[in-house]
């Protein structure tokens, strides 16, 4: 069935792992009959965990959609991971929601997955609402979450519902109606007598929240001291559009308790995409329209052993399957294949995808991520998907040798899928370095590598790309003579090595007088020395700032030729460079690290004992700092674990590296040991 554009909601499920969204998202496919019954995430049957390492890991690893048809409209429920590793996911389902339900657990209060979902929200100026889940769990405590969420958000914090002592029962405080569950549906009763008072105070205090969001309200209120349901209700849906107010609903998932009244409040709250902020254009102008040109946006690509779905969100005019459209990206026309409407991994056939949903196109296998579709003739390019700059970087290599082929060819298709992650093949270190968010982003990566193009990968520490260089003048002699049978070899040349800081590349020059060595010869002295200077005396890295100057030598009229010249030049190299002060370069890297201030201490202690030198702090303005730094690269390699332990996991950073520096000794000693070991493997 196709819906119109005011009868659609997208709302994305926000938090930290564990407060319980994939089950919230499977109570609402199951009270309103899209799924027959509830799946569990301990049994690994929930409709939006279903890939083989979600099953076996009891996480979220991927952005799932699930559609849900009540009371005459479409709510598409994005269901976002909440583990950090995969934030990648997160930034795909804002790209496609027009509103947003944090998720936090009666149990464990605000936790620092809710507070990035709120800072994503903040960044987006995304309505939003919070659910808190497990209230009939032991341990829970809603009174408690609900202080904790006004400490740390503010008076925004507005309770629109209410749970029962007995975890029974939830009171909406808009209409002071109580609901219980039986057989599967909610049944209305009277609010408990023990909560009467709690009730009286929360419904005051959410009408002068809801009279403060309107004028007209707000005088309503000042004369009779308090609003009608309908005057609340109102209040609360002008508040949550302005994010002026953030209402809070509770319940239990697992026995539906509540899960009406979010659907109810999510279709009387949440935006519709018309009403919801138009996506930003780089190019052209994008607008919510139902009758204008088709315009598409790939917020994400699902790739498994059931095909390639495109999934899209539909901004502008209606998408059918026979439609051509133009794909600024690749500048080429797509002609769409078949529509589907996906719920987790099931899909269904659609003739078509209206303005403002959300569905999915089969087969589109040059169409990637943030990609946009437009109309041809209309170039309308719209903003990419605003992944975190990946920053924790591993050496991946196949577990059985000459496989790096199929190792590479599985990680590419596996970016179709998430490209919040890269891949570099690092001619230099001789290692294939994958780059992603975290330790178990990595782990899923391989584990997928196994389990869906079978191949065995490792990960490995990545190696630093050190140099060398030269800190004094020597003069050396290279002398190449070899007489066998017939003509023989022979060249000699004298050749001065100096330190040269402006250059990094080598330079070569020459002041041979007298014609000593003839000049059809100069041009294989340079090519032996540049050829030498591939390996450095100290680690084999290398050498850089360094001029070389051919002055002196002599040749044979018979036995001398290019060759022999070239092997003469770089017997000069290997005689001057141990005698040279050579040193080694360690590649320095720019760290900005953006902290709440009450970690600062604990990460600057930490970036001192990197060898890191702190350049300078940046208030933010919200109770964090940038500190900015350099660090030695080869102390980087464990950072981005190292500060989620220091900082509970708020701390974010990116490092860049911007010049080489001379290595201390004791550093100096621990690569030189670590490259022998590497060439003697």
């Amino acid at each position: 069935m196709s819906y119109s554009v005011d009868k659609i909601r997208n709302v994305a499920l926000l938090g930290h792992s564990g407060s319980g969204k994939t089950t919230l998202a499977e109570s609402l496919l199951f009270i309103t009959g899209a799924i027959d019954r509830m799946g569990k995430t301990p049994d690994g049957n929930t409709t939006c965990d279903y890939d083989p390492e979600e099953v076996k890991r009891q996480i979220s690893i991927s952005l799932a959609v699930a559609p849900v048809e009540y009371n005459g409209c479409k709510i598409n429920v994005l269901d976002a991971p909440g583990a950090f590793d995969f934030a990648g996911e997160v930034a795909e389902a804002l790209c496609a929601a027009d509103a947003a339900i944090l998720v936090c657990s009666a149990k464990d209060g605000v936790s620092v997955g809710l507070e990035k979902a709120w800072r994503y929200c903040e960044e987006r100026k995304l309505p939003r609402l919070i659910y808190v889940s497990k209230t009939d769990e032991e341990n829970a405590d809603f009174a408690a979450t609900l202080e904790a969420l006004r400490a740390r958000f503010g008076n925004s914090i507005a309770p629109v519902a209410a749970p029962a002592p007995d975890g029974k029962t939830v009171v909406d405080l808009v209409v002071n109606k109580a609901y219980e569950m039986g057989k599967g549906k909610r049944v209305e009763k009277a609010v408990p007598g023990d909560m009467a008072d709690e009730v009286e105070t929360l419904r005051a205090e959410l009408m002068e929240a809801a009279a403060g969001t309107d004028e007209e309200l707000m005088e309503k209120f000042f004369d009779a001291m308090e609003l009608s349901s309908e005057d609340t209700a109102k209040g609360v849906a002008i508040g949550v559009r302005d994010c002026s107010l953030v209402p809070v609903l509770c319940g239990s998932a697992i026995t539906g308790l509540g899960s009406a009244m979010l659907l109810d409040n999510i279709i009387a709250l949440a935006p519709n995409p018309a009403d919801g902020k138009a996506p930003e254009a780089v190019e052209g102008e994008a607008k919510i329209d139902p009758k204008g040109a088709p315009l598409a946006f790939v917020f994400k690509t699902v790739a498994d052993q059931y095909g390639k779905y495109t999934l899209i969100k539909a901004i502008s005019g209606t998408i059918t399957s026979d439609l051509t459209l133009y794909n600024p990206r690749t500048n080429s026309n797509e002609k769409l294949g078949r529509l589907y409407t996906m719920r987790g991994k099931k899909t269904e056939e659609v003739k078509e995808i209206p303005c403002g949903d959300i569905g999915a196109i089969g087969k589109m296998d040059k169409v990637k991520t943030g990609d946009t579709l437009c109309a041809v003739g209309s170039n309308v390019v719209l903003k990419g998907v605003p992944f975190a700059e990946p920053n924790y970087s591993v050496a991946i290599s196949p577990k059985t040798r000459g496989q790096d082929d199929k190792v590479a060819q599985g990680l590419y298709r596996l970016n179709d899928e998430d490209p919040s992650f890269n891949l570099v093949n690092n001619a230099e270190t001789h290692q294939m370095v994958l780059t992603g968010a975290g330790d178990i982003q990595m782990d899923v990566l391989v584990s997928k590598l196994k389990s869906r193009f079978n191949v065995e990968a490792e990960l490995g520490e990545t190696r630093v790309a050190y140099r060398e260089k030269i800190r004094k003048t020597v003069s050396k002699q290279g002398r190449h003579k070899k007489q066998t049978g017939g003509s023989g070899q022979f060249g000699d040349v004298w050749v001065r090595f100096e330190p040269n800081p402006e250059e990094e590349e080598m330079v070569f020059a020459e002041e041979v007088f007298g014609g000593s060595v003839p000049k059809n010869f100069f041009p294989a002295v340079e090519k032996g020395l540049r050829e030498a200077c591939v390996h450095g005396p100290l680690a084999g890295y290398p050498v850089v700032n360094l001029k070389t100057v051919l002055y002196d030598g002599s040749y044979h009229p018979v036995d001398s030729s290019e060759i022999a010249f070239k092997t003469a030049a770089q017997l000069a190299y290997k005689a001057a460079m141990p005698e040279a002060n050579p040193v080694l370069l360690e590649p320095i890297g720019e760290l900005k690290v953006t902290i709440p201030d009450n970690y600062m201490g604990d990460v600057m202690g930490d970036i001192t004992k990197r060898r890191g030198r702190v350049m300078g702090m940046n208030p933010t303005g919200s109770g964090e700092q940038v500190l900015e730094a350099e660090v030695p690269m080869a102390e980087m390699t464990s950072y981005a674990i190292d500060l989620r332990a220091m900082t509970q996991s708020r701390g974010s950073f990116t490092f860049h590296f911007v010049r080489y520096e001379d290595c201390p000794p004791a550093a100096q000693e621990k690569a030189i040991a670590a490259a022998k070991a590497m060439q003697e493997e």
